[in-house]
């Protein structure tokens, strides 16, 4: 008899999704606004707080394009961007004819290093290109290094999108990931905490901007009775039906947090005595992760196995994992591109595993989980 599949994140309905789809389908809300799309951004607006305007989009590769419009980068400008990340970080600034500039990690948070970034600002205003903006992500949920950023930005007089695709419910010294930028993005792609099944949102603290970014987002129409441009517009706006998944799932996203939370600890508890594996945690209370992903790190050297090994031995037992992201600067379409930093991003990357960390895993899974990895460790 075949096991079934182990996935590392997979969607986790709540129940009430199909609720919120059946109204839209009754009342024929089916074209890219509606109620749920107002109720989803005004219930993402409440659980980030700090006076947030939400515009609830196609996805978050979306929000980050439409943010850099925002922010007014053109052909020509550069953006920082971190390169320890998923390349829809990254692509939005060639959409736009802009050169990416890749910034090394940190070994307290995986993000951004402060250090290299400002090295990077310095070196390329010495050679006349002040860059346009900085792309900081949460990477699996884990808050960056959010007061050192901003110093620096505020510095230099860079705008930052906070790319907290991965981070919906994080937090950084109590307060919501999402908000600390200039602007800030979500996703709510099928393996993300919570799910529209595809979408994302653009997170801006002034209503003129969120106004804006609809705008944008709905072709830029222009206020005429027949169809009018002056803009460049985009179809990036989310469906009703997809706005009513969301709405559903807000409900849950507390309670998908404290499951993932309790992944985490069910995997830090494992490995605690087991020698050249390292689980990714936060460095301080500051940080609260919604442990989106659970990550490790292997010392081969220590263990006599690879990241690597470990990926297979678990693929054998019909078990999903992943290699910590392919930093952007080693891409082939991204490796012509100004890079910063040492090689931490690409060490994470050699030596990562991404483990199982679905809301959704019950216990005979975690028993398989734990019985494989015990064989793998001869344990």
């Amino acid at each position: 008899m075949s096991t079934s599949k182990i996935w590392l994140s997979s969607p986790h309905m709540g129940g009430t999704e199909q609720k919120y789809v059946q109204e839209a389908f009754d009342t024929n809300w089916v074209a890219p606004l509606g109620p749920n799309v107002t109720g989803f951004e005004q219930d993402l607006e409440h659980y980030l707080g700090s006076g947030s305007h939400v515009a609830a989009l196609s996805s978050g590769t979306a929000a980050i394009h439409l943010g850099l419009v925002l922010l007014g980068v053109e052909q020509g400008d550069e953006v920082i961007c971190q390169s320890f990340t998923f390349s829809a970080s990254a692509n939005p600034i060639l959409y736009l004819g802009a050169t990416p500039v890749f910034i090394d990690s940190e070994l307290d948070t995986w993000n951004m290093c402060p250090v290299a970034l400002e090295e990077a600002i310095v070196d390329r205003i010495s050679k006349g290109k002040k860059p346009k903006a900085i792309i900081a992500v949460h990477l699996y949920g884990m808050p960056f290094k959010v007061e050192e950023i901003k110093t620096i930005s505020n510095k230099y007089d860079i705008p930052i999108l906070e790319d907290s695709a991965e981070a919906l419910g994080s937090t950084y010294k109590g307060q919501k990931c999402g908000v600390f930028g200039d602007i800030g993005v979500l996703s709510f792609n099928g393996n993300k905490i919570i799910t529209t099944s595809g979408g994302g949102a653009l997170v801006t603290n002034t209503k003129a901007t969120k106004e804006k970014a609809v705008f944008l987002a709905t072709q830029a129409r222009d206020n005429a009775p027949h169809y009018q441009h002056t803009e460049i517009g985009y179809n990036y706006r989310l469906s009703n039906i997809c706005a009513g998944i969301g709405r559903g799932q807000m409900e849950v996203l507390d309670e998908h947090i404290q499951l993932r939370t309790a992944m985490h600890h069910f995997y830090t508890n494992f490995f605690t005595s087991v020698e050249g594996i390292k689980v990714f945690t936060a460095p301080n209370t500051d940080f609260i992760s919604n442990h989106w992903l659970t990550c490790i790190t292997i010392d081969s050297v220590i263990l006599g196995k690879s990241s690597q090994d470990l990926r297979m031995a678990l693929e054998k037992e019909n078990i999903e994992s992943r290699p910590l992201w392919k930093p952007m600067h080693v891409q082939p379409v991204f490796a012509k591109y100004p890079y910063y930093g040492n090689s931490i991003a690409e060490n994470l990357f050699h030596n990562g595993l991404c483990l199982p960390s679905g809301s959704n895993l019950t216990e005979l899974d975690k028993g398989r989980i734990e019985d494989s990895l015990r064989l793998f460790l001869s344990l």
